[in-house]
């Protein structure tokens, strides 16, 4: 398939929210620095839409969020982020270190760390569980730990993707070399910086994680894969081999059953707790 798109909602606000998300300006003052840095696409788009969802979905009032992993930028859109009290557990001490934004940063293990029950409106763990060996762990405490009616917003790369199957099959030493030499980012690899060991646990794959949600009790009202950023950004940076790697995905969709496009690299996903 080329996208997956769900509304498990009646409300019409929510709904309002992913349809008009797409034609929402895109400037510095309405939107944070990691969507700004997205070239223009799918990848874009759907954050976009993310934002519009969250905006409905979220109460307007005084907001608690736990950041399962958070670095030096957030994904959430600032009207958000202006109005909410911020928890980000990390295992990493760089990134704890690097991290602006939260009120309250705690360096431990997502997989294991426990907060009271009901303690959060909104749980985001955004290109984070591709990187954890134990996910079920890790997406048990986010349950306990929000509130009735509150949200879970996942972003992942998909495995079953062109990037997936090369980040799973190949050493990290080449994932460095591809965001040095091809993204052209001279600290990847260092300290706190990208990119990080992968596991891919099978929870990662989207259709996996929809079904461990739906049997915990938690609403799937968004999901979609998108094609990655690395593609329009490759074919800006490196367009003879963005080419190529663009003639390769389609003799491989061609191949492949359904609609599939081997270059949707990436999913975000909305879950509301019952």
């Amino acid at each position: 398939m080329n996208k997956t798109v769900t509304i498990g909602l009646a409300d019409a606000a929510l709904a309002e929210a992913i349809a008009a998300a797409p034609t929402m300006a895109v400037s510095p003052p309405a939107h944070p620095q990691s969507l700004l840095d997205l070239p223009p696409g799918e990848a874009r788009e759907s954050l976009l839409a993310v934002h519009g969802i969250l905006a409905a979905g979220l109460p307007p009032t005084k907001l608690r969020i736990y950041e399962a992993g958070g670095g030096s930028t957030s994904f959430l859109p600032l009207e958000v982020l202006r109005r909410a009290h911020v928890t980000v557990v990390d295992i990493d001490e760089d990134q704890i270190c690097n991290n602006t934004y939260a009120q309250e940063t705690i360096l431990g293990d997502v997989q294991t760390w426990r907060f009271a029950p009901a303690s959060f409106d909104l749980v985001i763990c955004y290109n984070v569980i591709e990187h954890l060996a134990d996910v079920e762990a890790a997406l048990s405490g986010f349950c306990e730990s929000l509130k009735d009616g509150g949200l879970i917003l996942i972003g992942a790369p998909n495995p079953r993707s062109l990037s997936g199957v090369v980040t799973k099959y190949s050493p990290h030493w080449f994932h460095v070399w591809f965001y040095r030499h091809v993204r052209g980012d001279s600290k990847a690899g260092q300290p706190g910086e990208a990119p990080f060991p992968t596991f891919f646990h099978p929870l990662v794959t989207l259709s996996n994680l929809e079904t461990f949600a739906r049997t915990h009790g938690l609403q799937v009202i968004y999901s979609k894969l998108y094609e990655s950023p690395r593609f329009p950004e490759m074919r800006a940076r490196k367009p003879r081999f963005a080419a190529l790697l663009d003639a390769a995905a389609a003799v491989m969709n061609l191949l492949l059953p359904g609609n599939t496009d081997v270059r949707h690299g990436d999913y975000h996903v909305i879950l509301r707790k019952r």
